[in-house]
This record gives C-alpha cells, sequence and structure tokens, in this order.
C-alpha cells in the first residue's frame, strides 16, 4: 500500500516535467524515533515561550501512525535552460507540483481505505528533522499514514464567491 500511495505522488504532474521531490519513509523503530525529535524539538520551543500552532496536537497523530513520509525539495532539482523567467518562477511552480504529489498521496490513500495527515507542523523540529534524516535539502512537509479511528467532519470552507472572480465579456 505504501508504494502505491509513492507511485501516486511519483506520477503527479510537475512543471517541465522536472520531479522536485524525494519522499523518506519512517516506519517501526525509525518512526517512533521521528516523533521523539519532533517532540524534543516542540517541548524545547515550548519551555522557550515560542507559538508552537498545532505542533501539540499533531504529536498524537504521528504517534498513532504507522508510516510517516517526509516530503523534500531536493537541491539538486535542477534549473532548466534560460527561456526568459525568473528563477523564483521555478521555486513557485516547483513547490506548486509539490503540492500536486502530496494531494495525489493523499488521495491514493484514501482510495485504499487509509486515513492521512498532511503535517506541516514539522517545521517546529525543520532543522533536528532534517539532520535526523541526514538531509540538507528543503522538508516541505510530512505525511502520516495509518488505519483511520475516526472520520471527522469536512472542515469549513470559504464560500465560493469569496474565492471566485469571473473575467467576463
Amino acid at each position: 500500500m505504501i508504494v502505491q500511495i509513492l507511485e501516486a505522488g511519483r506520477q503527479a504532474p510537475s512543471g517541465k516535467n522536472r520531479q522536485p521531490w524525494h519522499f523518506i519513509v519512517a516506519q517501526g523503530a525509525k518512526k517512533t524515533e521521528a516523533v521523539e525529535v519532533m517532540r524534543t524539538a516542540v517541548l524545547l520551543r515550548k519551555e522557550q515561550g515560542e507559538g508552537l500552532g498545532s505542533a501539540e496536537r499533531t504529536l498524537p497523530h504521528m504517534e498513532q501512525a504507522p508510516v510517516i513520509v517526509f516530503i523534500f525539495y531536493p537541491q539538486s532539482v535542477e534549473t532548466p535552460p534560460d527561456i526568459g523567467l525568473p528563477s523564483e518562477f521555478w521555486t513557485v511552480a516547483d513547490l506548486s507540483s509539490i503540492g500536486a504529489a502530496i494531494q495525489n498521496m493523499l488521495l491514493a490513500a484514501l482510495d485504499l481505505g487509509l486515513g492521512t495527515l498532511w503535517i506541516c507542523d514539522v517545521f517546529y523540529a525543520y532543522d533536528e528533522l532534517r539532520q535526523w534524516l541526514g538531509r540538507q535539502d528543503q522538508m516541505i512537509a510530512a505525511i502520516a499514514l495509518g488505519h483511520p479511528d475516526e472520520s471527522p467532519a469536512p472542515r469549513p470552507r470559504k464560500p465560493i464567491e469569496e474565492i471566485v472572480a469571473w473575467v467576463e465579456e
């Protein structure tokens, strides 16, 4: 199942087919270590009086999930030949592509009957997790995967009128 989910991420569309992602799968004892790295960093930041967003509430979900996939933006992704676009364009295109890969993975997991949590709270342990994983490139997010023990109601969404503008003749 994990390979099917990773394959769904690999098949995501990406600008100029750059495929600007790298996935690291942590399970078993290594997943437990990853959660401890995250917990230690979160507790340290809490002691220092820093805001933690929802990081403390994320930790139990990470503990319960048997698998965590860390998503990275490799520094080895080369900028395509100059076609008159600024380098910032490629960063935006790459990050959008990574978002597509993450969504593909979440949808594939759902199709397989699994529960997921898209975790951006890894930023509260950004340096610590990168060091533990032996990565120098940019960590974008993580996904916790497992069998769901709940099926929460959908989160509220903004009304369509608030997020769409029509350009008409």
